[in-house]
């Protein structure tokens, strides 16, 4: 049974980092696309960044740089590195799985998605 589950989250201070982790069992991580989305209190879900299996990642504009993906293919499991947050980065993050994603930033391109993990940045 293909599953992600999301880890990590928490409530932290403007200014400090997180990492989530996303734990993937019944597929092998490194063969899918593998994203970070959230979705902050009352707006749609975003798409925060992509590792494709050759491990080329994409991200929007508004967190680069401060959003990194990364995968460990040994743990089987995908990260999200989040440095300097803010309020605004409130939010439910997911993690999402496809073996082929064909638009990045599209949900219905992935088809396997966590249960989500919250994160409150306060001021």
């Amino acid at each position: 049974q293909v599953q992600v589950v999301e880890h990590g989250g928490g409530s932290v201070q403007t200014g400090d980092s997180l990492r989530l982790s996303c734990v993937a069992s019944g597929f092998t991580a490194r063969a899918y696309d593998m994203a970070w989305f959230r979705q902050p209190p009352g707006q749609g879900r975003e798409w925060l960044g992509t590792v494709r299996p050759d491990r080329t990642t994409a991200y929007p504009g508004g967190v680069k740089g401060r959003f990194t993906i990364s995968r460990d293919d040994d743990e089987n499991t995908l990260y999200l590195q989040m440095d300097n947050l803010k309020p605004e980065d409130t939010a439910t993050y997911y993690c999402a799985a496809d073996p082929r994603a064909l638009f990045q930033l599209y949900q219905p391109s992935y088809q396997y998605w966590g249960q989500g993990t919250q994160v409150t940045v306060s001021s």
